[in-house]
Formats: structure tokens, C-alpha cells, sequence
């Protein structure tokens, strides 16, 4: 079936069609990275807290907490941390935990980002073999550093 067409209507829908395919493909190549990687700036205090919890040293799992870690674009934390209480009272470490997932906010915030909005829930710690270690999740996993 052939469907009559002015000289001015086909140049308007080659233009139109056009700027749909621009638009789609500039849309798609610049939405933001979905839980990229820490901001360098991040990396220095990740660095620092992986320094305050040290070994984790414990003899009971009485002495091993958690801590949450980083910010998620949605809200609440990327994952969490074991450390122990044995011979640390943890101030600095929660210091620096903080600032860390304010930092992770306020780069979010600056870059657009996006995050996949699960939940990442607690999974406890628990001394084994003389370390504070976050315990198995039975749901799949949980975010360790």
C-alpha cells in the first residue's frame, strides 16, 4: 500500500525520528554508575577504618560488634564491618565510620548517583578462631569489607 507524501511532511519525519535516536542514545550513555566504587577521598578513610579495627582480636563473641560502612545513594549503609571491643573502645572507629558515610552522601549527592535501593541488614559478628567476623547470612550473603 503506498500513502501519498507532501515534500515538506518526510523531511519534518526524517528530523523527528532523528532526534528520538539522539535523544535515546544520549539518555542511555550518560545515566549515572549504579554502586560505583568509593571516591578517592573515601579510599584515605576506608584505609584509616581498616587500621582501627586491626586484627580484631577477641576470645568471646561478646567482644565483636558490627559497624556500618558507607552510604547507599537510597539510604543506609553499603555493608558492615566486624571489629572487637577486646582492647578498643571503638570511639575513633565510629568517628571515622561516620565521616566516611557522610563523605559517600555528599559525592553521591555531587555525581547523581543511583543505587540499586536493597537493603543491606546486619548480619552480627561472631569470634572465630580468635577474630571478630561477620556471621554467615542465611538469605545470601552479607557485605564484607
Amino acid at each position: 500500500m503506498h500513502i501519498p507524501t507532501s515534500p515538506i511532511l518526510l523531511p519534518l519525519l526524517r528530523a523527528a525520528c532523528s532526534s528520538i535516536v539522539l535523544l535515546a542514545a544520549s539518555a542511555c550513555g550518560s545515566a549515572p554508575a549504579q554502586d560505583a566504587p568509593p571516591a578517592p577521598g573515601n579510599a584515605g578513610l576506608l584505609a584509616q577504618i581498616q587500621a582501627e579495627v586491626g586484627a580484631a582480636a577477641c576470645d568471646s563473641t561478646q567482644q565483636c560488634h558490627t559497624i556500618a560502612i558507607g552510604a547507599k545513594a537510597c539510604g543506609g549503609p553499603e555493608r558492615y564491618l566486624a571489629w572487637s571491643s577486646k582492647d578498643y573502645d571503638g570511639k575513633t572507629l565510629k568517628a571515622l565510620a561516620q565521616a566516611q558515610a557522610e563523605a559517600s552522601r555528599k559525592q553521591q549527592q555531587a555525581d547523581g548517583m543511583m543505587s540499586t535501593c536493597s537493603i543491606v541488614t546486619d548480619p552480627g559478628a561472631t569470634c572465630e578462631a580468635g577474630r571478630c567476623v561477620l556471621q554467615k547470612s542465611v538469605m545470601g550473603g552479607s557485605s564484607a569489607m
